[in-house]
């Protein structure tokens, strides 16, 4: 828990050094929405006379960002809807394959402190995948690439919710504490139902099981950065520890999304990822994709 603290105390720093003068707004009470859709797209190619090495390739990853909020007075309720799915196809390979898969639903109401940066809070998080994930192995004979299984919609999906502090500076700065935070892991037990199957080894969940419960922490992050003119950084953070196994194990989900804008169409875009659960894995899983953003605003 030291290392959560330590990373807020950081994440502040970093934006009062970085904020420059603002008019501050006071949001309009009633109901406002909006949002971005964006391609990202990367491809290489080279001909068959090419000696440099390499291998030709497209790739293609599409992202959705939309926003719900309602405000009256002192209480706010926010809802965010993100959605990110991607695809490589490297030339003579069988199979397309997924460079990223998120599907994500966020709810927080809250109620303002009397002249105060704090609120009362109540959050929601919901997340799953979009398609079927495979792992890719090679027939020792044939040679042939296999694919198994090993994810789909839904299997795993989390769910977390319980009551908190928020500490809010403006929209581009938000913290919320949640230290009673009930978490719910779904799975298909197709997965936990297999021969020679051990307890904890599919999300965490036991043998012929469909969900894990977990009950502990929750503190999640949000920063905005303008760096330089129409270049903005954001980065989104949501550490949470279990109470009831390992508590010391913290899982940590880091999301950076720096845009570079061309014009009110296009834009550069670098997203970068970093995930910790080691009831999927006990390493980090990274993530970078850069290319160049067709946007639609909502």
């Amino acid at each position: 828990m030291k290392n959560l603290f330590l990373i807020m105390i950081i994440l502040s720093a970093t934006y009062q050094v970085s904020a420059q003068e603002e008019i501050i707004e006071v949001p309009t009470n009633g109901w406002n929405s909006g949002g971005t859709i964006q391609l990202l797209f990367n491809q290489s190619a080279f001909n068959n006379e090419w000696t440099g090495g390499g291998t030709s390739s497209i790739a293609g990853n599409l992202t959705l960002n939309y926003n719900l909020n309602y405000r009256m007075d002192d209480f706010f309720w926010d809802n965010k809807l993100l959605a990110d799915y991607g695809l490589t196809k490297i030339k003579d390979d069988e199979f397309s394959r997924k460079t990223s898969d998120r599907l994500e639903f966020n709810s927080i109401a809250g109620k303002q402190l009397k002249n105060s940066n704090w609120y009362y809070s109540w959050f929601l998080n919901f997340r799953t995948q979009i398609s079927k994930g495979y792992e890719f192995s090679k027939d020792p004979v044939s040679l042939k690439t296999i694919r198994t299984e090993t994810t789909h919609f839904l299997s795993p999906a989390y769910l977390q919710t319980g009551p908190g502090m928020m500490w809010k500076k403006d929209d581009d700065f938000v913290i919320n504490i949640a230290p009673a935070t009930s978490r719910f892991i779904f799975v298909d037990n197709e997965f936990t139902s297999v021969p020679g199957y051990v307890d904890g080894q599919y999300f965490g969940a036991d043998e012929g099981k469909s969900s894990r419960f977990e009950f502990g922490a929750s503190v999640s992050a949000f920063l905005k950065l303008n760096l330089l003119e129409n270049v903005t950084m954001e980065n989104t953070a949501n550490f949470y520890s279990n109470y009831l196994d390992k508590p010391g194990n913290v899982d940590i989900d880091y999301l950076m999304n720096m845009q570079m804008k061309i014009n009110s169409y296009l834009s550069a875009n670098l997203l970068f990822q970093a995930i910790y659960d080691d009831n999927a894995v006990a390493a980090f899983q990274i993530r970078e994709v850069f290319g160049l953003g067709i946007n639609y605003s909502l």
